[in-house]
């Protein structure tokens, strides 16, 4: 190994002779010589794996209800205009640079990199379709009014000023006011299950009505539980969704 001497007045120089060793060490000074090269790998295993795990949960979360009676996993797909909600919504993430398209595809990259890039894409778009699932009621005059109220808040934003932070303030906002109708308002006016009809009419006909006339659906508890962290865990993957891929840091 190749030393270089100095005194107090000099600069200190590194041989690049020393290029083969690790550390350095002369006197006081110790360099270290792990480079941004080093951490890209865990970076990129980080982004690639923790990221899609993220929002596939979500996509599984969405979908999943508890049965009231007997507390059994129940899953529902997603309505057709789910997938144009979540169409709509992919197309403000780009327009609000959420996702730079030039950062995601590009032809610098290599076919796995095009490759493992749409598939984060694709999981975004299936957790944005299942969390629609999750906060639209399944049926009935509540499925048209919160249906319509997502298309036309949705609509709106196309042709409104975005940039990353408003565009995730308005969809925490949008989530969760459509989380509050669905499993505190709604879920409250629904008549419980376990009970025969008669029995739900005597003791409480004021929800037993409700239920009648707004069609709604008959779910366990725990069912709020789950779509609260389906819509946290995907606020949390928007959050660590980089801009581009080249560098996998938020700007």
């Amino acid at each position: 190994m190749t030393t270089t001497e100095y005194t107090e007045t000099d600069e200190i120089v590194i041989d690049v002779d020393t290029a083969d060793d690790p550390l350095v060490v002369g006197s006081d000074v110790a360099v270290n010589r792990i480079g941004p090269e080093n951490t890209r790998p865990r970076r990129a295993a980080s982004f690639y794996i923790l990221l899609p795990l993220i929002f596939l949960t979500v996509t599984l979360l969405g979908g999943m209800r508890i049965g009231s009676t007997d507390s059994a996993f129940i899953f529902l797909k997603p309505p057709l205009i789910c997938l144009v909600f979540a169409a709509v919504l992919m197309i403000l993430f780009f327009r609000a640079r959420l996702i730079v398209l030039d950062g995601w595809f590009n032809e610098r990259f290599s076919g796995l990199k095009h490759a493992a890039n749409a598939t984060v894409v694709l999981s975004v778009f299936a957790a944005s379709t299942q969390l629609f699932n999750s906060l639209l009621p399944e049926k009935g005059l509540p499925f048209w009014v919160v249906g319509f109220c997502f298309l036309w808040t949705l609509w709106n934003n196309l042709f409104a000023e975005f940039d990353t932070k408003k565009l995730l303030r308005s969809l925490g906002a949008l989530f969760g006011l459509a989380f509050v109708v669905k499993y505190l308002i709604l879920a409250n006016l629904t008549a419980p299950n376990s009970q025969g009809w008669i029995q739900r009419i005597f003791e409480n006909p004021a929800k037993e009505a409700f239920t009648w006339v707004l069609d709604l659906s008959r779910y366990g508890a725990a069912t709020g539980y789950l779509q609260f962290l389906a819509v946290i865990l995907f606020l949390i993957g928007l959050l660590l969704t980089p801009h581009s891929t080249t560098s996998h840091q938020r700007d």
